[in-house]
């Protein structure tokens, strides 16, 4: 009896078919896997953060992620510049490239391709990359078997507290289970995402840990801005009473210099005086805090987004702007790859060896930002390559500039005539097939494609025209193209006839075969034997001349 396959994930664990379709991880309100958070940014400070961080370094990280939450929900510059670092890596192009060109490799490709299109996914990979921020993201894989195969129904955000990772080695992520214990992640239910801002231990290479630093420092300044912004500028009054003022009076003084407006307010006796002396150095530089809060804001642009021309409008111009997005664009383009990365690896593979079984290569997903092409110089360049014999699939080369087959019965452009006009399309003729017929047809006419009375017009000012030269010979050919181009005209548009109303080449053959007897190729035989017969004795007159 042949053993039953076995598959594992990437960390050994067996997968258990009978349990893809069901949620694993789904917080529960009374369990330890709860949805309710606390807020240990509340009253923070450097001891109390530099414990949050402690603790999370040795395995405990639920303050860290709380503070990591709250600092995306009361920052907006942090929000702003992690948000936008997310998005532009969520809205990228997905495509997928098959392992090979068999036909199983292909339709698999082709599978997957097809799953992409769902809606949801953009919103999905925007989940996925909250690992920048926090340093991990775990995202459940809810598989559907509804239509007997294996398909990734939903992808589900989880809660970073909800995991921990194995003291040994603090990188191997474990899952809490209602009774509090730590397991292995189940194999092939989770996309384990980690991205890092630096080499270190997941816990540790969030950008949260950077932010929370200037948060704290940026609380403090916002804080005096606060306290200043609300006495700057307030009146000072001092009430003061005579001698011998009872309490009554003291109190009533009181109320009176309090009323007028806010808190600066004193009463003192008559014979007493208050000196009020100007710090001259911060009251000269009243925008001190904003200066301050603007320059950890730059701080942490730097740390998300490697540059702060984007975010902040700084000295410098054009040209620093864009050597500044172009350090943007390198971001990206690394987080695009190391999430097309973690995809294959999480999501993909798992995904083929559920349906197919193992392979030996699997499809990839790339993320990139799609590359300007110069489609001036394709064009150019497929005109010469065309034209000097290099053969060149049209589907590729309409997939270039992103044109698709035209639908029959569809208006085609058509070339510029030699009269510099435009050509015109038959109502009658949608295709342009007849228009390409008469084109073709018209240089044997000698027309230049124009029938009827044209070549009639034409006949007669040749049959008119003077012999020059003496040449003999070259006149009977001259003669022979006047005198036989009616028949061949005629023998012309009967053809184009044909292959107008013909609709396959059969029916073209048929006809021509019923078209045409004896009686219609006699005239021009007739005429070639003429002059065939006129340049015979014109060669021997010549010979005896000479």
């Amino acid at each position: 009896m042949a053993a039953k396959l076995i598959l594992t994930d990437r960390w050994g664990n067996p997968v258990e078919r009978k349990n893809l379709t069901q949620e694993v991880a789904a917080p529960t309100l009374g369990g330890v896997r709860s949805p309710l958070s606390g807020y240990p940014g509340d009253g923070l400070n450097p001891v109390r953060l530099a414990n949050i961080l402690r603790a999370a370094d040795q395995g405990d990280p639920v303050d860290y992620l709380e503070l990591a939450e709250t600092i995306e929900e009361r920052d907006p510059h942090f929000l702003g510049v992690i948000g936008t670092r997310k998005r532009a890596v969520s809205q990228l192009d997905v495509t997928v490239e098959p392992a090979s060109d068999a036909a199983l490799d292909v339709q698999i490709a082709d599978m997957v391709r097809d799953w992409l299109k769902r809606e949801e996914l953009q919103q999905e990979v925007f989940h996925i990359l909250d690992c920048i921020s926090k340093g991990y993201s775990a995202t459940e894989i809810v598989w559907d078997t509804s239509e007997s195969q294996y398909m990734p129904g939903k992808l589900i955000w989880r809660d970073p507290r909800h995991f921990r990772f194995e003291r040994r080695d603090l990188s191997t992520p474990r899952l809490l289970e209602e009774g509090g214990q730590e397991v292995p992640l189940p194999a092939f239910r989770f996309i384990f995402a980690d991205i890092p801002a630096k080499s270190g231990l997941p816990l540790r290479s969030g950008l949260s840990r950077v932010a929370a630093w200037g948060w704290m420092f940026k609380a403090f300044t916002a804080r005096d801005w606060a306290i200043f912004t609300q006495t700057y500028g307030q009146p000072l009054r001092v009430g003061k009473w005579a001698p011998g003022a009872s309490d009554a009076d003291k109190a009533t003084l009181f109320r009176a210099v309090a009323n007028i407006a806010g808190d600066c307010a004193a009463i003192i006796p008559d014979t007493m005086s208050i000196d009020f002396v100007e710090t001259k150095s911060v009251g000269a530089s009243i925008n001190l805090y904003e200066k301050r809060i603007a320059h950890l804001d730059q701080q942490i642009s730097k740390a998300v987004l490697g540059q702060t021309a984007t975010t902040d409008a700084i000295a410098g111009g054009h040209a620093v702007g864009k050597e500044h997005r172009l350090v943007q664009e390198d971001i990206e383009s690394a987080d695009a790859m190391a999430l097309a990365a973690i995809l294959n690896r999480d999501l993909i593979r798992p995904w083929i060896q559920l349906e197919y079984g193992p392979q030996k290569r699997y499809p990839r997903l790339k993320i990139a930002r799609p590359k300007a092409e110069d489609l001036k110089l394709i064009a150019d360049s497929l005109d010469v390559l065309v034209r000097n014999g290099v053969e060149i699939e049209e589907a590729e080369a309409r997939a270039r500039f992103g044109w698709a087959q035209p639908k029959p019965g569809a208006r085609i452009l058509r070339p510029v005539s030699s009269g510099n006009q435009p050509s015109t399309i038959d109502p009658t003729d949608p295709t342009g097939r007849k228009g390409v017929i008469e084109a073709i047809s018209g240089k044997i006419k000698g027309g230049a494609g124009r029938s009827g009375g044209d070549v009639a017009l034409q006949q007669e000012g040749a049959s008119t025209g003077e012999i020059s030269g003496g040449d003999q010979i070259g006149a009977l050919a001259e003669r022979l193209g006047v005198e036989a181009q009616p028949v061949v005209v005629a023998m012309i548009e009967r053809i184009e006839a044909m292959l107008t109303a013909a609709s396959t080449i059969e029916d073209f053959r048929a006809m021509l075969e019923e078209g045409f007897g004896e009686a219609e190729t006699q005239r021009l035989a007739n005429r070639l034997a003429a002059a065939m017969l006129a340049a015979e004795f014109a060669g021997r007159e010549d010979a005896l001349d000479g």
